[in-house]
Formats: C-alpha cells, structure tokens, sequence
C-alpha cells in the first residue's frame, strides 16, 4: 500500500515525544515492500492507524502524530478500510437529532 506523503503543515510541536528504538528483521523492510527511508514514516502510520482503530486517538490526534492534514489521514483510514465513522447508522441518527436540536434551541 502506498504511503501518505507527509505535507508538513505548521504544527506547534509543544508536547513532549520519545525516541523508541526498534530491533526488527532486516528482511521486514522486503516484506513490506518499501526502503529503509520510509519505514519510519510507515511504522508512525501503522501506529496511528491502529491508536485510531482502537479508539484511544481521534482523527485530528493521528493526523498531528503523521504532520498530515487531518483530510489525508481520513485518506488513509480508506486506503486501509478503517472506518472513520465507528457509531451505529442509530447512533448517527441520534447525534444529527440532538445537534438539531441545540442548534435549534434558542440562545440565552
């Protein structure tokens, strides 16, 4: 699969970050199909990907880790059938009625 090419937008990189240091099987890299120079880009992706499947990061969260528009990461959860909408078709329906309705109530 292809990579999302990061666009580098003007992120403020006020929180903290670690370095990690990984050992992996030199033939991964053949395995997935990519060069030494991508596969940390492509780690950082398969890592946001998955916070974001598991629900522990939000669009907006993973498209900061990658420096990518938040449009690009939406991209990329299709590229990777990830569905970015994880609520039932009920659910949706009930979230589109409550906004309605806030957006409906009139302001103190």
């Amino acid at each position: 699969m292809n990579t999302v090419k990061s666009i580098k937008p003007n992120y403020q990189k006020s929180v903290n970050t670690i370095a990690v240091s990984l050992h992996l099987p030199s033939d991964l890299l053949s395995a997935m199909n990519i060069n030494k120079t991508v596969f940390p880009l492509r780690i950082k992706e398969l890592i946001a990907l998955e916070l974001f499947r598991e629900g522990c990061i939000s669009t907006g969260k993973a498209a900061e880790l990658l420096e990518i528009p938040k449009i690009a990461f939406i991209h990329l959860l299709k590229q990777y059938g990830i569905n970015y909408f994880t609520e039932s078709p009920a659910e949706l329906v009930d979230q589109i009625s409550i906004g309605t309705h806030l957006l409906t109530k009139e302001m103190p």
